[in-house]
């Protein structure tokens, strides 16, 4: 528990700086020479014309060397969920008895599993941006979505930026967290493993609907229950503030309004504590995708609910660790 706290508060304060070792850089280095390796031995050129792909399939096939990009996603997923819980497993096992040394190696290991100062970072970049016009706004949020924001108005932005934030208040801080909780450090880099998994190989396009297959479904997993406990934490903490009733509603009415099956909870959630909607039809770089609402359009969107979402994180995430900590308590009781 003192572990746990220590590590937020170090987040609260340093973020992640730029230049500082984290393992999530690790991972996502394991992650890129792990796809290279496997695109070569598949060698199955992803931009090749339908005639080419089903010429170079029997081609392959006759030589019997034909690899399944799909299955080569999931030995990665279950290799790197592996090292990604093993690795840091052992290593705090073999610091067990080195005192001061292992309380700080788990304790630095648990902050680089929690992301919230850095998405409060990036969220009031976009913030600041707006000030200076419109197109810094579109470039300063281009970092943080994955969606073309060339063509954005302000309130596109800010609803983008708002729905970034809501998301990864989950993905970001509540999940890791709970992974700690669950298993100590080690699960919390084990759920980052898959969560950065996601984020580079969970496209649904032509180069990674197969290799990120199984990342992404794998990610929908582990995050079933951290979004929705995500969204009614955001609607508990937030009693006497925001509008809780609301936001337990819209979390509950528009739980499915999202390609994601969990996304839409914390999203909802927030949409309803705000009075503002979310969601609707999006470009992703030149193609409109159509998606449902979340929440009703209440009051009109403006820049201050960025803040307003940034501080429903915070309380979200300090509700998580007073629930923990009456658990622990209670079970140190009996």
């Amino acid at each position: 528990m003192k572990s746990i706290l220590i590590a937020v508060v170090i987040d609260l304060i340093l973020g992640d700086p730029y230049n500082f070792p984290h393992p999530v850089k690790l991972m996502g280095r394991i992650i890129y020479i792990e796809e290279k390796l496997v695109r070569k031995i598949n060698k199955y050129p992803s931009a090749l014309s339908q005639e080419d792909k089903e010429s170079h399939l029997c081609h392959s096939q006759g030589q019997g060397r034909m690899f399944n990009l799909k299955t080569a996603g999931l030995v990665m997923t279950i290799l790197n969920i592996c090292l990604a819980f093993l690795l840091p497993y052992f290593l705090l096992k073999w610091l067990k008895g080195f005192g001061i040394i292992y309380h700080i190696v788990n304790i630095y290991l648990i902050y680089t599993s929690i992301a919230a100062r850095c998405l409060h970072k990036e969220a009031m970049k976009v913030y600041y941006a707006l000030d200076k016009g419109i197109k810094q706004a579109r470039y300063q949020l281009s970092f943080i979505v994955g969606r073309d924001t060339e063509s954005l108005n302000e309130e596109e932005i800010i609803k983008a930026n708002i729905e970034t934030v809501a998301e990864n208040t989950g993905d970001g801080v509540i999940a890791p967290l709970f992974y700690i909780m669950l298993l100590g450090a080690p699960g919390g880099l084990m759920y980052k493993m898959v969560n950065t998994m996601d984020s580079i190989l969970g496209y649904k396009n032509e180069k990674y609907k197969d290799l990120g297959f199984f990342p992404a479904k794998i990610d929908d997993v582990f995050n079933y229950i951290p979004a929705r406990l995500t969204g009614i934490l955001m609607c508990i903490s937030s009693i006497f503030r925001f509008d809780s009733i609301t936001g337990f509603k819209i979390m509950i009415r528009d739980r499915k309004n999202h390609k994601s099956p969990n996304a839409a909870y914390p999203e909802g959630a927030v949409a309803g504590l705000l009075n503002i909607q979310l969601g609707g039809s999006s470009n992703y770089f030149g193609k409109i995708v159509k998606k449902p609402t979340i929440g009703d359009k209440t009051k009109n969107i403006e820049k201050n609910h960025i803040k307003n979402t940034i501080e429903i994180m915070y309380r979200t995430e300090l509700a998580l660790i007073l629930l923990y900590g009456i658990i622990h308590i209670f079970i140190r009781s009996r």
